[in-house]
Formats: structure tokens, C-alpha cells, sequence
């Protein structure tokens, strides 16, 4: 740790609370989720120091619970986003001018709001309005979004430090500017920590911002508008605008000062998006940074040499945790001939036990789907495996959306390793196992690497150190997360920096210094401390 002006406090992972019966956090937690149930909440916009309540209201429910009324957000519309680009612009010089402590301080008190008085509110917002459960929240809503916090302070520092060598008679300094214009954040619905810290991230190194969250996480979009706040982060700053993306993209990406989007969502989305800055190259003052996390069709390797109850639980929660939901979860499985029935046994005992409900039971491990959009598509390759002599369900295959969106976690064997469900991102509880000759191993890996244009996380398991040296090689490109003998989800900030390349994005590393990094225009100075008077150089003097 540096000493000095750039000594911050020290950064380290949030534990992560267990709401065990008769813990403390337990208690506080239901007694959240009982007041968030018990009123209806209207959810504004927040552009500089004004909540702007539009009147166009549209409802929030639960996604396991469709029929009751959390609140209404307030959507906006194309003069919402002129007026929060006008604001942004007008907030950024005495933002960009304020000395970096004071940007982190705001920050890291936003960490420790979340860490404690607002532990239990944030938690319950999510798990009621992305359905998520007490420990995938807390995991989310609660420890990431306090990592990302926390541990950017530290990352910026480490930023701000890294300054050029100066010769005899210069002195030589870089400075990292903010980009030169707003930046745009368009966040999912999946994480409320990436919601965050989308935003929050470019926020931290001096850049004004408009914040678009998903419409299905507004709910707990909201309560991190309010920590924001109440950490004394200044008007006009982070911008929340509830607008369509294609109305405040056809304003956005048009205007001058436009210089950056950060973004987490569908790689089609984020395709449209970089074609049109491309249309519009001409019009900006700066080329834009365009940092993006799309995609994924996540793998799991498997050798003959693996432990197949180990396997089975990895794949149970890699795929079904938050009801497979996760850019990171794994959907694609391939398994040896020689393990398959051991680990098939394994997980059908474990899906026998795994229960299925709302949020409000803490014995639930599964829950609800995001919305009936998600439900249907979801429900629709499922019913293509019913018809298809190509695939065969082996557990699950059922759905219902008569109270809410549930979809019982499935797992398809695919007879040929190009099956839809192999190759196309569901974004649901499904999981498809293809079974090969237990020594083809180099074979499937080169299936693997070709089977999906993403390249997002991945795993391999295996006992043989040499397989998984040659799988860890193979596999270079197919994916920018890679786990050996672990599941591909659950990064950590600050451990595992997130993000992968391909048809899954930029690759810049949310939770890292290489995100930062993206967020500022380096500006190198070089200042002569003692001027020559003389053009002549030793050569020319005779």
C-alpha cells in the first residue's frame, strides 16, 4: 500500500452473510421483504437534482408472483434524455475538477451504506424484482456491488500512480483525464451489481453519466439512486433516465459530445449499437469508447478422469442457480461415456430434493424467470426438444406461468453435438448434455472451440493435470473466464476479473484495472525545469 497523498482504505471481498434459521441478517431480511410487499412504491427518474414522475406509469411485480403490485416506474421519454444529456454536460466541469479523493470518498461511502443500513433493503428490492433468492442476492446486490465499490478506489489509485521516468533537467507526469463528452450505461436485469457499477465505474474516474437500467430492475435500480445520493454524490452526476432504448439511442449516439457506452446485454443489441456509432463517427468530437459484456453459450469439459459427483454438483448450480440466468451459467455440458451414468444419477437425486417457489421461502433454490417474454422463449425450446428425435429431455421439461414464471430446471441429452440447444443461448434453466467416446477427448475440444460464436467462460474437469494443460491451451480463445474443476460461474471482483471476447464482448474486464482504464484520455506532460537559450547542439560547434 502507498503511502501518502494516494493511501486509501485497504479493499477487500465483502463477506458474504449467511442467513442461516435464527441469524440476525435472516430476521432483518424477511422483516424487509414483509414492508416491500406491503406498499406500492412509484419510481421516478432522477436527472440532476429533479425526480421526474412522467405519469406514463407501468408496473413492477414480482416475476414468481405476477399478480401483486410492488409499484409503478415512470417512463420517459425523448425530452427526458435531451434534458439529462443538458444536465450531465452542465455537472461535468466541477466534476471532472474534483480532486480524486473526493470522488472516492463518495464511493466508498456508497460501499459501506449498501454494507450496512441499506444491506437489507437492497437485497429484498432484488430478490422481489428480479427473483432472485436471500443468497444469490446477497452475493449480487449486496457483497459485488460493495467489491466493485470498494476495490475501483483502489484500482484508481493504482491508475494515478503509474506516471512516467523523467531524464536530468524534465520532469515528466501523466494525467488521466475523464473522456471528453457523457457517457452512456445501459445495464441488465440479471445483476444489480453490474446495474451499479456500469455506471459508477466511469462515475469514479471523473465522467458524467446517463444511466439506463433495465425496465425489470428498476426496482432495486432505485434503492442504488438512493445510496448514491445519500453518499453525497453530486446532481447531475449519474443521470437514471427510464426511456426505450431505441428513443434514447436515436438521441444518444447522434449527439457530439457522446463519448463512451458501457454496456451489459444481448450481443445483438450491442451490435446495433457499435453499427450505429460507426454511422455516426463523423459526428462526434472524440471517437466513443465502446465497452461491452454480451453473451454466452458456457461450456463445461469434462475428462474421463473426473469426479462425477464433484461434476454433478458443479453442473446443478452452474446451470441452475438463479434460474440459469447468468451470461456465465453453464449450458453446455460434454461427458464422457464412461461417467455419464454416475453423474446423470447424481443430479436427478439432486433435482429431486431441489425445491421450487418464491423468493419469501428461504427453502427454495429455484425461482422464477424474469418476465413471460423470457418464459415463453424459454418454454419454446423445450417444446422443440418434445418434438425432435435430434435430443431427449432426461429431467424437468415442465413450465408453468399460471402465478408466475416458473420453469422446472431441465436437462436435455443432445444426440449430435450441434443440437439448437448446444449452440444458441437460452438464458434459462437448461442445460444440454452431449455424451462422447470417452477418449476422444481432442476431438470434442475442437468441437468445443467451434460449436458457438461466444467465447465467455468455460470449464474444464479433469484429475489428469496433463488433459487439463491441454484443454487450458486448446481452449485459449473460447472463453474469457476459464475454470479448472469448478463451475464457470461466481466471479469475483477483484479475483477473477470478469468479462470474454468473441460474440461476448470487449473483453475489458469489469471488477479489474483494465475497465478503469477505459474510462479516462491519458494526457502525458512534459515540463523542461531549466529551458536551453541556445538552438546550437554540441555536434554543430567546431
Amino acid at each position: 500500500m502507498s503511502i501518502g497523498i494516494f493511501n486509501v482504505p485497504a479493499a477487500k471481498n465483502e463477506p458474504v452473510k449467511n442467513y442461516a434459521p435464527g441469524s440476525p441478517e435472516r430476521a432483518l431480511l424477511k422483516k424487509a421483504l414483509e414492508e416491500a410487499r406491503s406498499k406500492v412504491i412509484e419510481i421516478p427518474q432522477y436527472i440532476g437534482s429533479e425526480e421526474i414522475f412522467s405519469g406514463n406509469k407501468r408496473k413492477i411485480v414480482p416475476p414468481h408472483d405476477h399478480q401483486h403490485l410492488l409499484g409503478y416506474y415512470h417512463e420517459g421519454n425523448a425530452d427526458d434524455v435531451d434534458k439529462a444529456i443538458k444536465t450531465a454536460l452542465e455537472a461535468r466541469y466541477e466534476w471532472a475538477s474534483l480532486n480524486w479523493e473526493q470522488r472516492a470518498a463518495i464511493f466508498l461511502k456508497a460501499a459501506d451504506l449498501i454494507a450496512g443500513p441499506y444491506r437489507a433493503e437492497i437485497n429484498a428490492a432484488t430478490m422481489l424484482g428480479q427473483s432472485k433468492n436471500a443468497y444469490q442476492a446477497e452475493i449480487d446486490s449486496a457483497c459485488e456491488i460493495i467489491d466493485f465499490l470498494r476495490l475501483n478506489v483502489n484500482f484508481m489509485r493504482d491508475i494515478y500512480e503509474e506516471q512516467p521516468i523523467s531524464s536530468d533537467g524534465v520532469w515528466n507526469r501523466m494525467e488521466y483525464r475523464p473522456l471528453e463528452g457523457f457517457v452512456f450505461a445501459i445495464t441488465p436485469f440479471n445483476f444489480t451489481a453490474i446495474a451499479g457499477n456500469l455506471p459508477a465505474a466511469p462515475a469514479l474516474m471523473g465522467n458524467v453519466v446517463l444511466w439506463k437500467p433495465a425496465f425489470t430492475q428498476v426496482y432495486s435500480a432505485n434503492v442504488l439512486m438512493k445510496v448514491f445520493k445519500e453518499a453525497g454524490l453530486p446532481d447531475g452526476v449519474i443521470n437514471m433516465i427510464l426511456v426505450d432504448g431505441p428513443v434514447a439511442g436515436d438521441i444518444i449516439f447522434k449527439h457530439p459530445d457522446f463519448s463512451g457506452i458501457h454496456f451489459t446485454g444481448s450481443t445483438k443489441v450491442f451490435q446495433t449499437i457499435w453499427k450505429t456509432i460507426g454511422e455516426n463517427i463523423g459526428v462526434y468530437k472524440t471517437f466513443p469508447r465502446i465497452v461491452g459484456e454480451t453473451g454466452g453459450k458456457d461450456f463445461v469439459l469434462v475428462h474421463k478422469s473426473a469426479d462425477p459427483k464433484a461434476l454433478a454438483t458443479a453442473l446443478i448450480r452452474g446451470a441452475f442457480e438463479y434460474q440459469g440466468q447468468k451470461c456465465s451459467a453453464a449450458s453446455r455440458a460434454y461427458i464422457p461415456a464412461n461417467l455419464w451414468d454416475d453423474v446423470k444419477a447424481f443430479m436427478l437425486k439432486d433435482l429431486s430434493e431441489l425445491k421450487m417457489g418464491g423468493v419469501e421461502d428461504f427453502g427454495n433454490f429455484v425461482n422464477a424467470v424474469i418476465d413471460e417474454r423470457s418464459f415463453d422463449k424459454i418454454a419454446s425450446y423445450i417444446d422443440g426438444v418434445k418434438e425432435s428425435d435430434d435430443a431427449e429431455i432426461i429431467a424437468g421439461g415442465t413450465f408453468d406461468k399460471s402465478q408466475g414464471y416458473f420453469v422446472h430446471p431441465t436437462i436435455i441429452r443432445a444426440f449430435k453435438p450441434d443440437y439448437i440447444t448446444m449452440c444458441e443461448e437460452i438464458f434459462g434453466p437448461v442445460l444440454t448434455v452431449y455424451i462422447y467416446e470417452e477418449n476422444d477427448f481432442a476431438e470434442i475440444i475442437k468441437v468445443i472451440d467451434q460449436t458457438s460464436p461466444y467465447a465467455l467462460t468455460g470449464a474444464v474437469f479433469s484429475k489428469d493435470r496433463y488433459a487439463i494443460q491441454y484443454a487450458t491451451e486448446k481452449l485459449v480463445n473460447s472463453a474469457g473466464n476459464f475454470y479448472i474443476n469448478d463451475k464457470p460461474t461466481g466471479a469475483v471482483v477483484g479475483q477473477q476479473p470478469f468479462g470474454g471476447a468473441r460474440a461476448s464482448g470487449t473483453n475489458d474486464k469489469a471488477g479489474s484495472v483494465l475497465n478503469l482504464l477505459r474510462w479516462v484520455s491519458p494526457r502525458a506532460i512534459k515540463e523542461t525545469l531549466i529551458s536551453p537559450t541556445d538552438y546550437k547542439y554540441p555536434f554543430l560547434i567546431s
